[in-house]
């Protein structure tokens, strides 16, 4: 990743519980990082722009449970 994670700006989704049991996003150019919550110092997993998009489609249709 060539930004800096100091650098990103993280969010959560609105429909995250209270528990903080939840991964945050953050975009950078040509693509979408996303790590958990609890672990912000842990490691990220890197998408595509076209991966993210594929992702979340296959959440918001049922084929990704």
């Amino acid at each position: 990743m060539s930004t800096p994670e100091a650098a990103l700006c993280w969010r959560k989704s609105p429909h995250s519980g209270g528990d903080q049991n939840c991964v945050e996003i953050a975009d950078v150019p040509g693509g979408t990082v996303v790590r958990h919550s609890k672990h912000p110092e842990g490691p990220c997993l890197m998408f595509t722009e076209r991966e993210w998009v594929a992702f979340v489609d296959g959440i918001r249709d049922g084929t990704l449970r």
